[in-house]
Parts: C-alpha cells; structure tokens; sequence
C-alpha cells in the first residue's frame, strides 16, 4: 500500500528533516546544521518515501476512528502553525541505530564496511527493522499536534 500524494506535500523533506535533526544530531554528537545538511542529503533519494511509507502504514494502524482524508487533516492542522518545529529526540534502540546507518550510507558519510553490513541479510532486516521504527515515530510527530 502506498501513502496518498498529500502526505508528501504536507510532509516534505524539510519538515522530514526537522522532525530527526534532534535525534540525529544527538546520535551523531553534531551540531543541528551539520545533522540538518546531512539528513537532508540522505532524504533526497529513496530513503525519504520510504519513510513516509512507514510512517503512512504506522498512522493507519494506529487509529481507529479516522478515516484516511481524517488523519491527513490532522497532519495538516499539526503542521500548520510550524511545520519546521524541531521534533523530539528519541531514545536509541538497536533499531534507530540501523536507521541512522541508513540516514548515513544515503548522505554518503559511512564507512565500506558499514555498507558491508547493511547489504548483509541481517543488515537489510535491521534496516527494515530501523525504517519502521523511524516511521512510527515520524507518524507520531506528524499527528500530534491540536
């Protein structure tokens, strides 16, 4: 299932980025331009709808009540006063740690053999594990708002 086109309109890659500069920057000890320049960089491929696949597939079922066009209003009304307000910072599991591997092999900043890993069987699941834990929590950031 794909996420609708109106959620990469409202969940744009700035918004995206301003959302994990905190939790990026923290993981990676920088300061939140350098997290934001990065992160940004790695968004602009494949990693971006995937993530907001994740997080599409993490809103859905996490409600029972809203319809579709429902839970993009909320996305919306959520971000409509600040969209680039900063999200907070999640706590590290083994999981987020997979996804910043993959934050970093898209900017283009890790290493061969953190590409060696991620292209590993047990790698790849990781790094699914690492896009739907991210996802769930980009969902949460996306509707928590009024």
């Amino acid at each position: 299932m794909s996420y609708p086109p109106r959620l990469s309109h409202l969940a744009t890659r700035a918004v995206v980025v301003a959302k994990l500069v905190p939790t990026y920057a923290q993981a990676h000890r920088l300061d939140e331009e350098e997290a934001a320049q990065r992160l940004s960089s790695a968004l602009s491929g494949k990693l971006l709808p995937a993530l907001l696949e994740s997080a599409w597939s993490a809103m859905l079922g996490k409600t029972k009540r809203l319809t579709e066009d429902g839970l993009l209003e909320k996305v919306a009304t959520t971000l409509s006063d600040r969209p680039l307000r900063p999200g907070r910072v999640a706590p590290m599991t083994p999981s987020w740690s997979a996804f910043l591997v993959l934050t970093d092999l898209e900017a283009g900043t890790a290493s061969d053999a953190a590409r060696r890993v991620m292209e590993s069987e047990e790698g790849r699941r990781r790094g699914n594990e690492g896009l739907a834990e991210a996802g769930r929590f980009l969902a949460a950031e996306l509707t928590r708002g009024k």
